[in-house]
């Protein structure tokens, strides 16, 4: 019955999807809509852009697909993108009429970022999608970020031009080709990744300096946007054990423990 309950709180949960249409490829909705079914009902959806730009012919019939209702924004100047102020206008309407549970901003543009960090004040998550190449700003203001080829495999954008080159931006721990699968990166070489993990399990280290993984795993969400999948991992486990840098113990009944190697008090297992 609490699962059932569980289940029901997050399908009740409203989400607002906004959609960035002119830096998010059409063939990405449908891994978006997919992985916001986790957190909620995606029961408003809009995507914004010039709709009679050439640019914007692949989403049309995706409009109709996936019941997204399109936000014709002209460009009034060359070099202003009237698309960004069109969607935070809206996201902030609603924020006062709607009233969502949630919102998902779907962009690699990090104007959104004090966007997000507004919406966060009053109170609301904000799930972020977009390119690797989406800058670090954006990323980290909102409550959960995925890149778009965790989702799909590879960056949609660039495998719907079939492009070769590596991309743009890409992340620190190696370039990469468009159509490859994302790589496993270096985790023990990320610095910023590696001080979350700690602060994690120091936050929530018992005396003897073991904490249970799903509570730390649950810390380091709380620290940052931090999704084991952009690390090509599964789970906060599977990160935590991959990095190398962390004791890890399974008791005989399935509960996980992880402890700082670094921390020399530690004991040798979470329990006598």
């Amino acid at each position: 019955m609490e699962a059932d309950d569980g289940h029901n709180r997050t399908s009740n949960r409203r989400i607002a999807l906004l959609i960035d249409a002119d830096n998010v490829s059409h063939l990405a909705i449908a891994a978006i809509l997919a992985e916001l079914s986790r957190y909620g009902t995606a029961n408003i959806r809009r995507a914004y852009g010039d709709w009679g730009s050439g640019g914007l012919k692949g989403w049309k019939d995706k409009l109709h697909d996936f019941a997204i209702r399109p936000i014709q924004q002209f460009s009034y100047s060359t070099g202003k993108n009237a698309t960004d102020i069109a969607l935070t206008i809206d996201a902030m309407e609603l924020l006062y009429t709607q009233r969502p549970d949630a919102y998902c901003i779907a962009s690699s543009d990090a104007d959104f970022t004090p966007l997000v960090m507004q919406l966060k004040c009053a109170g609301h998550e904000v799930y972020g999608f977009g390119k690797r190449k989406t800058p670090t700003p954006f990323v980290n203001a909102c409550s959960r970020f995925l890149y778009l080829d965790t989702l799909v495999g590879s960056d949609p954008v660039e495998h719907e031009t079939k492009a070769s080159t590596p991309l743009q931006g890409a992340s620190p721990r190696g370039s990469r080709s468009a159509l490859d699968k994302p790589p496993v990166p270096a985790l023990a070489d990320d610095a910023g990744l590696i001080t979350i993990l700690r602060g994690a399990v120091e936050a929530t280290a018992q005396d003897n300096g073991w904490a249970f993984l799903a509570t730390a795993g649950s810390a380091a969400k709380r620290q940052a946007s931090i999704d084991p999948r952009n690390y090509g991992m599964r789970n906060f486990p599977a990160l935590f054990a991959a990095t190398g840098l962390f004791d890890i113990f399974k008791a005989e009944g399935g509960q996980g423990y992880v402890a700082d190697k670094r921390n020399e008090q530690r004991a040798q297992k979470p329990f006598p």
